[in-house]
């Protein structure tokens, strides 16, 4: 239940007193979540339209001998549209597979640990009986939440969420784990034991 590579990883997180229980790291291969139903023909949408605009503002739709190429504002007004959607469709799986990589996970004896070495070092972790919520998905591999699962897209003023798990949030997750209902149970354990603690003080 302990990868060593992630174990050692996180022994600079932490405290003294402090032992990892369980410690692992996201599986590389490629996993559709709930919102992707969503996502996918989003994207699809999204960057269809956008190749429709650049290439009609190149004047690809007017290949005769009257064909023009609309002004270099509407040229340059696509690209943007072109790049986000071209990421929403295939960019984002890439950008999330190098997260894995770099992606470690921990669960000791007090908290949830989670550490990540992209762009930049960040860290996110919490105390066992501070989580209010735990949320499963998924069975062989799945994500579990230490906190509200928040949607992608939303209406105004709802709060979202990155369009990445991999990204470090407000509220820590472990995303796409192997075996999530084992670590899930361990969770459980460790929570119900730090609440007995608390009550005999």
């Amino acid at each position: 239940m302990i990868n060593p590579e992630a174990s050692l990883k996180l022994q600079s997180e932490l405290t003294s007193g402090e032992s990892i229980l369980w410690a692992g790291m996201p599986n590389p291969s490629v996993i559709f979540h709930s919102e992707d139903w969503l996502m996918v023909p989003f994207s699809l949408l999204w960057g269809g339209f956008s190749i429709f605009w650049e290439a009609g503002a190149l004047g690809l739709w007017n290949m005769g001998s009257r064909g023009h190429q609309a002004p270099g504002f509407f040229v340059l007004w696509g690209i943007p549209f072109v790049v986000i959607g071209q990421y929403m469709i295939w960019g984002r799986f890439l950008y999330d597979a190098w997260l894995k990589r770099r992606t470690y996970y921990g669960i000791t004896n007090r908290r949830v640990l989670l550490l990540q070495e992209g762009w930049k070092r960040k860290t996110s972790s919490i105390y066992l009986e501070a989580i209010p919520t735990i949320t499963r998905e998924g069975a062989e591999i799945g994500t579990i939440w230490f906190g509200p699962q928040y949607p992608v897209m939303a209406g105004r003023g709802q709060k979202t969420r990155s369009m990445s798990r991999f990204s470090v949030g407000d509220v820590p997750l472990l995303a796409d784990i192997d075996d999530p209902n084992s670590v899930y149970q361990l969770v459980m354990d460790l929570k119900d034991k730090s609440g007995k603690k608390l009550d005999d003080r």
